[in-house]
């Protein structure tokens, strides 16, 4: 029942933000299963009544990457898609137990339409691979889809901008555990203005999916002295998706 009340609390969180109603998408498995196994213990009569009288529940389709994705468009939103050569969405395992948020593309990821292509990808793909995990087992995404000039922070009209359709890939994917990458992300996600460096480390919440928000691989790359910090971090997730360390 927790499973199905975050679930709706995600789609009704994004729904709201985006202006969309009734968007469909497949339902989900394990969901599906325990009500297949409910109906199949229950008699005939009391299964012509819930078809009678489906569940709130029911009625409700959450997103899925590909309608957020179409929502998205070829967007011109904010100012931001003046400069841009690929509106970088996100990429990954659409039903991840694990999504990374971070910030914005810059130039690489930009060019080639993919989060996180660049030097800060690859030191990323490195922390993936550290957890006994493949880049491929997790989704990846940013606060932004398009890349601010000069790789500039991103600004306050952007961030809102993009925030519905952030929303509606976590909604989508709904995964066990969100690590924010950078400061940008925590805030944007979590709504708390606290520094980075109080930030990580420390669980949160979004929609009832834990949070661990921890430094942004292109810090690293310029600090490699704070790497173990975010190890720590890391191990922190592990721990909590029953991962080996």
């Amino acid at each position: 029942m927790q499973d199905v009340l975050d679930e709706l609390r995600a789609y009704v969180t994004w729904a709201g933000d985006s202006g969309l109603q009734n968007l469909a998408s497949p339902s989900r498995p394990e969901l599906d299963s325990q009500n297949q196994n409910q109906n199949h213990s229950q008699n005939h009569n009391q299964n012509e009544n819930e078809n009678e009288n489906p569940t709130p529940t029911q009625n409700v389709k959450l997103p899925t990457l590909e309608s957020v994705r179409a929502d998205l468009g070829d967007c011109t939103r904010c100012k931001l898609h003046k400069g841009r050569h690929n509106i970088v969405f996100g990429v990954g395992n659409p039903r991840a137990r694990l999504m990374f948020v971070g910030e914005a593309p810059g130039e690489d990821e930009d060019l080639q339409g993919f989060p996180f292509v660049g030097k800060a990808g690859q030191l990323l793909t490195k922390m993936i691979e550290a957890m006994g995990l493949e880049r491929g087992d997790v989704y990846i995404a940013n606060t932004v889809k398009c890349r601010p000039p000069n790789n500039r922070n991103p600004e306050p009209d952007e961030l809102e901008s993009c925030e519905p359709f952030l929303k509606g890939q976590l909604a989508a994917v709904r995964p066990e555990v969100i690590v924010t990458l950078g400061k940008f992300a925590a805030q944007s996600l979590l709504r708390d203005a606290t520094p980075i460096t109080r930030l990580r480390g420390q669980w949160r919440q979004y929609e009832g999916i834990p949070v661990i928000p921890t430094f942004h691989p292109a810090y690293l790359l310029r600090s490699p002295g704070e790497k173990g910090k975010v190890w720590e971090d890391l191990k922190q997730v592990m721990k909590k998706l029953g991962l080996k360390q």
